[in-house]
């Protein structure tokens, strides 16, 4: 009996494991997911309000970023020991496709990009080769370009492309 007690902690730690590998998403679906967030953001009619404002532009912040450093065309974003890094060329129009040529001359696991109207964007997944990937999403004028892990592929997609549409929003109502 004493034996049996001791085998059901050991059971149930393995079957944790075999469930939890089980619902892990491959790489395919993580890019997957992460291409369709970050078309939804892009396609997202609803205005995004920014809620910074720096010394060169404003834009939208996610609570879990914070800004360590800025310049005129850079800012240095951190979420714990994560980095992202936002470039913007004001000089680009929202319809710009100068940063996408650019991202597109490196062999991706995802290249995607994404036109309306008013503007042109685009998501750059590239394996770091360990166990994450870098990301980059731009619109136009801005790119944003982070480090990040299979699980948090799809979440990062989404708010690297809110913060891209508001800086470009920005930028838009600044050229008309």
């Amino acid at each position: 009996m004493r034996n049996k007690l001791r085998i059901i902690p050991v059971v149930f730690l393995l079957l944790i494991i075999v469930l939890s590998g089980c619902s892990m998403k491959s790489e395919e679906e993580a890019l997957t997911d992460a291409k369709q967030n970050a078309l939804e953001a892009f396609n997202n009619k609803e205005k995004i309000e920014t809620n910074h404002e720096l010394n060169s532009f404003e834009l939208y912040l996610p609570e879990n970023l914070e800004v360590k450093e800025e310049s005129k065309s850079n800012v240095i974003l951190e979420d714990g020991d994560q980095t992202y890094i936002v470039f913007y060329n004001n000089l680009e129009k929202p319809t710009s496709q100068l940063s996408y040529e650019s991202a597109k001359k490196e062999e991706a696991l995802l290249m995607e990009s994404f036109k309306d109207n008013n503007k042109f964007g685009y998501i750059r997944i590239l394996s770091d080769k360990g166990d994450g990937y870098e990301m980059q999403v731009g619109i136009g004028g801005v790119k944003i370009t982070t480090y990040t892990s299979k699980g948090k592929m799809d979440n990062d997609a989404r708010a690297l492309m809110e913060i891209s549409r508001s800086i470009a929003a920005t930028s838009e109502v600044a050229q008309k």
